[in-house]
């Protein structure tokens, strides 16, 4: 790789910054942790029937197959709305819109309880999707408002860590809340959604309070720190390659847009697949108790936001955003494939755990990827097309895995399977970088801050 490839998007020198080390510093403290809160109450929410189908299935009489699609009916909601969900945060302001998605998706979560049907189940899927949708993408526009390019893969993995977060919280629950049948004549399942979802709504009232629409809403900055970062994110927006001028459709049809959503679908049905069946899979490969079981996802868990954090933190320090996406996918290929072949148990355990840790590794440098290259509405739709593209991968994995799991009696030949898109996002990582980084202009040196969040 070359050098510009390898020094695309790293940091340009220039002198601490006082007055921008504490905008950012008070942007990261006063943020990050609520979006990371709604983030991981958010996949607590949509992963959860991971647990709850270890008795929920028998209870319902529904085949791997017929959860596979209700699992992965989420995502074609969820993705039927993102880009239209992310046009009208736009218009409504980033405060009310996440807002109104955390109080519908929280409430909708918890009326899981009602199901009894495959066809409720696929209902209350769906609209749950459609009721997210656009959260994640939203979060990820309303950081460019916060958060200069160069700091971005910090900022994301900072909220981001909810995701391996929430598996340890879920993973530690999810034993006691199981334990709860036949309390009050629901089922433990029940206690699980009913649970987790109401806090979702909840939390909402939180969102709407504490986040403002953009810096210069925010009342805890200085005059000095609101100029700064508008000046630093003016610098951005002039080095992108499609900015706020550039519209919404030329965003919604970029071919840089499409290879960032493919690689993100392509990992991201690696992850779904295995996390909607991990609490099966490792549980057949270890004869554990459910309780068990999400002691060791919570382990993954811890092991995952530290390898998420550590995985910014050298992406950003070095500037390289390929490589650190490349090599954590490969590493993916061949723990699916272990995995799928592995015995004893421990192989498959260690294997899995891997692959986990690996694909959270890559996160904050793929997701500061797209805030790079998009700026302002365009940055806004470019990024829920990606998302778009990359939530389907939430139907196709669990699908895969049901599908596969029904006709062969166990998961090890959709594990196997899942190596092929682990290393066609590494190449679409590849090929996409390359083509940045001939297409990048030298920017201005910023006057960046070393460690502001």
């Amino acid at each position: 790789m070359s050098a510009s490839e390898q020094n695309f998007g790293s940091p340009a020198p220039g002198s601490s910054d006082p007055i921008g080390a504490s905008a950012q510093r008070k942007a990261a403290v006063r943020l990050l942790p609520i979006i990371g809160i709604g983030y991981g109450l958010a996949y607590m929410d949509r992963i959860n029937i991971s647990f709850a189908s270890l008795r929920m299935n028998t209870d319902l009489h529904f085949s791997a197959t017929v959860y596979g699609i209700g699992a992965g009916l989420f995502f074609v909601g969820y993705a039927l709305c993102e880009v239209p969900s992310n046009l009208l945060l736009l218009r409504f302001g980033p405060r009310r819109w996440l807002a109104r998605i955390m109080l519908t998706w929280g409430l909708l979560a918890a009326a899981m309880v009602f199901v009894r049907t495959p066809a409720q189940f696929y209902g209350v899927r769906l609209l749950l999707g459609i009721s997210e949708a656009g959260f994640f993408p939203g979060v990820i526009y309303y950081l460019t408002l916060w958060f200069p390019a160069k700091m971005r893969a910090r900022a994301v993995s900072r909220f981001y860590v909810a995701l391996p977060i929430s598996t340890v919280v879920m993973g530690i629950l999810a034993g006691w809340l199981m334990g709860l049948q036949g309390t009050f004549g629901l089922a433990g399942w029940q206690w699980l959604f009913l649970l987790e979802g109401l806090p979702a709504a909840a939390f909402s009232f939180i969102i709407f309070t504490a986040l403002p629409d953009s810096p210069k809403n925010a009342k805890w900055l200085t005059a000095e720190e609101k100029s700064w970062l508008q000046h630093q994110l003016e610098r951005d927006q002039s080095h992108a390659h499609i900015g706020d001028e550039a519209g919404v459709l030329r965003a919604l049809l970029s071919p840089k847009v499409w290879m960032i959503g493919l690689f993100f679908f392509s990992a991201l049905t690696c992850n779904y697949a295995y996390g909607f069946s991990a609490p099966a899979i490792l549980q057949a490969a270890t004869g554990w108790s459910v309780g068990r079981i999400g002691i060791l996802i919570a382990t993954f868990g811890l092991a995952g936001a530290a390898g998420m954090l550590f995985g910014a933190s050298s992406s950003d320090r070095t500037g390289d955003r390929a490589w650190h996406c490349i090599i954590p996918c490969c590493v993916m290929a061949a723990g699916f494939l272990i995995a799928g072949y592995g015995r004893p148990g421990w192989i498959v355990v260690v294997a899995l755990g891997t692959s986990f840790v690996a694909f959270m590794a890559l996160q904050g440098p793929a997701l500061a990827l797209p805030t790079q290259f998009l700026a302002g509405r365009a940055a806004a739709a470019g990024i829920a097309t990606m998302n778009t593209i990359t939530m389907l991968s939430g139907f196709v994995g669990p699908y895969w895995m049901g599908r596969t799991k029904d006709a062969t009696g166990s998961y090890n030949l959709g594990l196997r399977g899942l190596a092929i898109p682990s290393l066609v996002a590494a190449a679409l990582m590849f090929f996409l970088t390359r083509s940045l980084a001939r297409g990048t202009v030298p920017a201005a040196p910023l006057e960046m801050v070393e460690e502001p969040i």
